[in-house]
């Protein structure tokens, strides 16, 4: 049962990773009108540069639970490159049960607080172009909640090679 719950959020992350992997298309867009119309006509827009870091971080933070899903993310393993992937197992077990799922579930219940917040006040931003913020932390909340799943997944996948009920 727990291993199809890990399937199902290492598929669903990938899933998002790829799709949203797309947002560089648009980002790319953005920019190049953004540098045509200052340099060509000296007519910079009030909104490309805000939107450049829209999209920007929407990208990034989709990217998260996709890095962490491939195991993409840098780790620091000085002490456990010898190690016996068992051992290697239960190291990353603690570390996620001490650090990763505390920070991880603080953030997200902030990040959804931050984004209801956000929504009932009808946030702008508070810049000249003043676009809606809202969507953004809503968004934030999303993949931070996606992380956190991520990171149970892998929790789930380091309890069975700790237990030698699979291969790492």
């Amino acid at each position: 049962m727990f291993t199809k719950i890990a399937n199902a959020i290492d598929w669903y992350s990938h899933k998002q990773g790829e799709v949203t992997s797309l947002l560089a298309l648009p980002l790319l867009v953005v920019v190049l009108y953004e540098v045509f119309m200052r340099y060509a006509f000296n007519a910079p827009t009030v909104w490309g540069f805000e939107l450049t870091t829209f999209i920007y971080g929407i990208h990034y933070m989709f990217g998260l639970s996709y890095t962490d899903a491939t195991g993409g993310h840098v780790k620091v393993d000085i002490f456990s490159a010898r190690a016996s992937r068992k051992t290697q197992a239960f190291l990353n077990i603690f570390s996620t049960l001490v650090l990763f799922l505390p920070v991880m579930t603080c953030l997200t219940i902030w990040s959804i607080k931050f984004a209801h917040t956000s929504v009932i006040g009808r946030e702008l931003n508070s810049t000249s172009w003043a676009p809606m913020i809202w969507p953004v932390k809503i968004i934030m909340a999303f993949t931070l909640l996606v992380l956190l799943l991520q990171g149970i997944s892998n929790l789930i996948r380091e309890f069975q090679i700790w237990r030698g009920k699979a291969e790492s």
